[in-house]
């Protein structure tokens, strides 16, 4: 079936070049103790961005059973960033939420966005295993790993959360997160500056 196969074959390439970003992104983290990481700033569409990253999980949703709702409500999307670091930033905290999903319930992720006067807010909201209060204070240092008691399939190296913390930093936003273990997380990053809407 031609058209299934340009399908995946579009999906497979989608996910090679994020793989590449993921690979740069590690590399990087070498240079994050120097705050040396470069920055290509141009004004982007957050919900562009959003509706583009979030393309790259539909499959391994589906195999979950898992399932996104976006609530796009901010009139004003267009922030100063670099593109590539916050979708690598949006990514992590979608394979986070996927990561950390219960076992016997499926992942139900709220992404929503709305603007004041000088903010653009991004939440990502789970309903996952939750984290502890430790949890919670520690998810940004560098290569901390929750106990996750008896999940065995978690893999990583404990950089994607510091990563998100550092490309917020360099983006001047902020970001936080409220946590109730059993419950699920929500991460909410806080962008400083948004730019006229072009």
């Amino acid at each position: 079936d031609k058209t299934k196969m340009q399908y995946f074959g579009g999906i497979i390439k989608e996910e090679n070049m994020r793989m590449n970003k993921h690979v740069e992104t590690i590399l990087q983290a070498g240079l994050m103790d120097r705050q040396d990481i470069r920055m290509n700033m141009k004004p982007v569409h957050v919900h562009d961005l959003l509706n583009d990253v979030l393309d790259n999980f539909i499959l391994r949703l589906q195999e979950n059973g898992g399932s996104v709702k976006l609530l796009l409500n901010a009139k004003n999307d267009s922030i100063n960033a670099d593109d590539a670091h916050i979708a690598n930033l949006v990514s992590n905290l979608i394979d986070n939420a996927i990561k950390y999903a219960k076992e016997k319930e499926p992942l139900q992720l709220k992404i929503t966005t709305h603007a004041t006067t000088k903010h653009l807010v991004i939440q990502f909201e789970d309903n996952g295993i939750g984290m502890s209060k430790e949890t919670t204070k520690r998810i940004f240092e560098k290569f901390y790993r929750a106990h996750t008691g008896n999940i065995h399939n978690v893999k990583g190296f404990g950089l994607g959360m510091s990563y998100v913390k550092t490309i917020a930093d360099a983006h001047k936003a902020k970001v936080r997160v409220e946590s109730i273990l059993g419950k699920g997380s929500i991460f909410t990053i806080k962008q400083c500056q948004v730019e006229t809407q072009l």
